[in-house]
């Protein structure tokens, strides 16, 4: 079983200058999921899809291929399908590579554990009979309101308890990890696939770096960590 493990980065980001290399704690955001992905026990087959030389130059250091991304879907409204399909077919042009999995692994990740993908991985093999895509989720006991067709506030289950310990979780998608049968992939142009299984992790692996608040938060936990070890 072959599986790539994209880690699609672009060079431009609106929220945060430079994103993707964020010195996040004194190092680049983008290393911290290099380096677990390198300290897995599964077998992957690891990849940088980047339009930046500054990003590929990091990630050659590391020893990680890289793959130039076309301009065309390296923009801010390009899917991150568009460059997975990408590195599928410049992996096979370039290098006569197949894979029967591609992992997406996103920059912006980089509390996820080397154990949460390895058993990420495994318990979507003991499912890919019946699913072609898995995705992570984290749980949120939050009471959620929506607006209704009036402009009006309304819950979104009304029948929910007032009490948080009595709730039933909503999950909540996190862009964390993503596992896809290429396959399908190719057929549905969707990571989720035809039929997704989902795989729960916590909400501190979960943590998604979009705006300086997340780097803020991400470098408390990084410095309680430390401290820990200490």
């Amino acid at each position: 079983m072959n599986i790539l493990a994209v880690i699609p980065a672009r060079g431009g980001s609106k929220g945060i200058p430079k994103k993707n290399i964020y010195p996040l704690n004194g190092k680049p955001l983008l290393l911290y999921t290099i380096d677990v992905l390198q300290s897995c026990n599964t077998e992957l087959f690891i990849a940088v899809s980047t339009d930046s030389e500054e990003i590929s130059n990091i990630a050659k250091e590391r020893g990680v291929y890289t793959i130039n991304r076309p301009s065309e879907i390296a923009s801010d409204t390009a899917k991150t399908e568009s460059a997975l399909l990408h590195a599928l077919d410049y992996l096979n042009t370039r290098e006569g590579l197949f894979f029967d999995y591609i992992l997406t692994a996103q920059p912006t990740s980089p509390f996820r554990t080397s154990s949460t993908i390895d058993n990420f991985i495994s318990e979507f093999i003991k499912k890919k009979e019946q699913f072609n895509a898995q995705l992570t989720l984290h749980e949120d006991f939050t009471d959620f309101w929506i607006k209704n067709d009036k402009n009006e506030f309304e819950r979104l289950n009304p029948n929910a308890s007032r009490r948080r310990q009595e709730r039933k979780p909503l999950y909540a998608e996190n862009s964390c990890l993503y596992i896809t049968d290429t396959r399908i992939l190719r057929e549905t142009n969707s990571v989720l696939g035809s039929k997704c299984a989902g795989f729960i992790i916590n909400a501190e692996e979960a943590l998604d770096i979009n705006e300086m608040k997340d780097i803020e938060l991400a470098e408390v936990l990084l410095q309680k960590r430390q401290a820990i070890y200490l």
